[in-house]
């Protein structure tokens, strides 16, 4: 749900729910007022149960107390359906962030430190090797996974390798904003590796399922500028009548020669 859907469903809610509690509440208020010491009758003196002009006058107010506050429970339902999404949604965020160790913290770890000791001294695929042993010991920290991608990419210079690793982090559960960047950056490899209907679906992907973020906003400036030569690729096959149609016209065999004046070309027998 959109930021501004969802403001929206919080204020038309909020007046839903302000509005029909207000009437409930007035419609009983008269009704208690028409019937003083109601609420200490027994069943069979229920404004509803009278008999006369008076008796029809409470039922018609005792239904609509009825009518009103079903709505304004409706409404309360309504946002508390809405306040918890939102809640469970913070907390299963902060919860994934913690998890994954997604808070810009350097890792600390033993393992984790030899293995970029290993790249400092320039043994790439020794760090690679230790960084993968390190995350499939912790899967959560996909941090390190992202860190292997970084290295085929930038010191292996291996965009094929860190795309497949990418896929690889795309398949977990991780914030919306992480893993929208993520996405962003695996399309900017299938565009190098010549794989740019792969990108265009990604970057729909983004849009579709992650389309508050800001990497939503970078997919949709990309599909922009991408969309006219999209449309180009994508022009139907011509049909054969259209083709006969637009067939030039056929090349006189006559030859173009030049006559002075008062002559005329000889006809053809």
């Amino acid at each position: 749900m959109s930021v501004r859907l969802k403001i929206a469903s919080y204020v038309f809610l909020i007046l839903w729910a302000s509005l029909f509690g207000f009437l409930a509440y007035s419609h009983y208020a008269r009704l208690m007022t028409s019937n003083p010491g109601a609420g200490d009758r027994q069943t069979a003196d229920v404004p509803a149960l009278k008999n006369g002009e008076s008796g029809r006058a409470d039922a018609a107010r005792y239904s609509k107390v009825l009518l009103f506050g079903a709505a304004f429970f409706a409404g309360i339902v309504g946002l508390g359906i809405l306040v918890g999404n939102d809640v469970s949604q913070f907390v299963g965020d902060r919860t994934v962030k913690v998890l994954y160790n997604d808070e810009g913290e350097l890792d600390t770890s033993p393992d984790y430190e030899a293995a970029e000791q290993e790249w400092a001294d320039g043994n790439f695929l020794e760090a690679i090797r230790l960084l993968r042993e390190y995350l499939n010991k912790n899967p959560r920290e996909q941090h390190v996974a992202l860190r292997i991608a970084e290295i085929y990419e930038k010191d292996l210079h291996n965009p094929l390798a860190a795309a497949l690793e990418y896929e690889e982090v795309l398949k977990q559960k991780l914030p919306a904003e992480k893993w929208g960047w993520s996405a962003i950056h695996l399309c900017n490899l299938y565009f190098r590796l010549n794989q740019s209907e792969k990108a265009v679906v990604l970057l729909r992907r983004i849009v579709s399922e992650h389309s508050e973020t800001a990497a939503a906003e970078k997919a949709r400036k990309r599909l922009e500028q991408i969309e006219p030569d999209s449309t180009i690729s994508a022009r139907p096959i011509e049909t054969e009548s259209q083709v006969q149609a637009a067939a030039p016209e056929p090349v006189s065999e006559e030859p173009s020669v030049k006559l002075p004046p008062g002559f005329q070309p000889k006809k053809r027998a």
